[in-house]
């Protein structure tokens, strides 16, 4: 990801809070296979889990967990990684059959708006040099680490971490995404055990767990905080008078994010 200066976000707990909020992520892996393509990618929501930090210590990035369906192609990657990589460690003597590969992924995580920006919003430069060109604001994080699969359909670690990854998954998108907290006029959200266990049972037959330890978590608000004062209120103002939801989220995130930028001397 290009951190140009004006746009980077530095603060882990601002990124990690985009990634609440917008849970659904861009898997990529980059696995050599002779049945599969190097290069994959799948949408996949996921969760965020923080653990708390000792004093004094430096926060964590956290850890993301979600599930892939084992008929996709990218699942079928993974699990043949994993079993090579337990192979290897039989053959070198090793106990306890890995789960961690030994390769980085990348989970790419977009903020809910993003824009095409017209020069004629930037009412101070353009009527007075003409020097302007189009671009697309946006926002984003990514996530950098190594990845543990959770395959085996009889150990009971697979099936603990799945069990566990669609209750909390199916929690957290019924309260926080749709709003279903049973508080009020609102209904009360739905759970999986509202559903046959025979049946969550077979499906979990069909599913990975995936969990990624954070290493690297990186991001930013390209929000046009590089123009100059006057542009910038041409934006907020341009995408206010669109009149759409993506157009006033923008115009709220330039105005909030110009807030945030230090005083020039």
């Amino acid at each position: 990801m290009y951190l140009r200066a004006a746009h980077a976000e530095s603060a882990i707990s601002v990124l990690q809070q985009l990634i609440r909020e917008n849970p659904l992520g861009i898997l990529t892996t980059a696995i050599s296979s002779p049945n599969y393509p190097l290069l994959q990618s799948s949408h996949i929501p996921f969760l965020l889990d923080v653990p708390e930090s000792d004093d004094g210590a430096a926060p964590s990035n956290g850890i993301l967990r979600g599930h892939v369906a084992k008929q996709n192609p990218q699942a079928k990657a993974l699990m043949e990684a994993l079993e090579a990589a337990r192979k290897n460690s039989e053959n070198e003597g090793e106990g306890r059959h890995p789960l961690e590969l030994p390769d980085e992924v990348l989970v790419l995580f977009n903020g809910p708006y993003h824009h095409y920006v017209t020069p004629k919003f930037y009412t101070e430069t353009k009527p007075d040099t003409g020097k302007v060109v189009p671009t697309w604001n946006y926002s984003a994080a990514q996530v950098y680490g190594k990845v543990r699969v959770y395959c085996d359909s009889k150990s009971e670690e697979t099936a603990s971490f799945l069990q566990k990854q669609i209750e909390e998954l199916s929690q957290h998108a019924e309260t926080s995404v749709m709003g279903y907290t049973g508080e009020g006029s609102k209904p009360s959200s739905w759970k999986v055990s509202d559903a046959p266990s025979s049946y969550v049972e077979l499906l979990k037959k069909n599913i990975i767990g995936i969990e990624i330890r954070i290493d690297r978590l990186q991001g930013k608000f390209k929000m046009s905080q590089e123009m100059g004062p006057g542009d910038r209120q041409g934006v907020i103002e341009g995408f206010e008078k669109l009149g759409t939801e993506v157009g006033k989220g923008i115009s709220e995130t330039v105005k909030e994010r110009a807030s945030l930028l230090k005083p020039s001397k």
